[in-house]
């Protein structure tokens, strides 16, 4: 994965060219005073690790269910 920083200025300068970029795979950062503020990204694009940590499973997770939670009387 390729990434290309442009300044907010030059990226309204060139949007439509910054658009084809992305659609070709290239990931474009957008800065301010030399800080990043956006980022555009294919539409759908994963990010590895963006939630890291937010779902967790327990050790018995893969175990068989229960046979008492598929019977009526539960």
């Amino acid at each position: 994965m390729m990434t290309e920083t442009v300044d907010l200025d030059e990226a309204q300068a060139r949007f439509k060219d910054l658009i084809h970029r992305v659609r070709a795979g290239v990931h474009i950062v957008v800065s301010v005073n030399h800080k990043p503020v956006a980022r555009m990204l294919p539409a759908g694009a994963r990010i590895p690790g963006l939630h890291a940590g937010a779902i967790r499973t327990t050790d018995d997770f893969d175990e068989p269910v229960p046979e008492s939670l598929w019977s009526a009387d539960a």
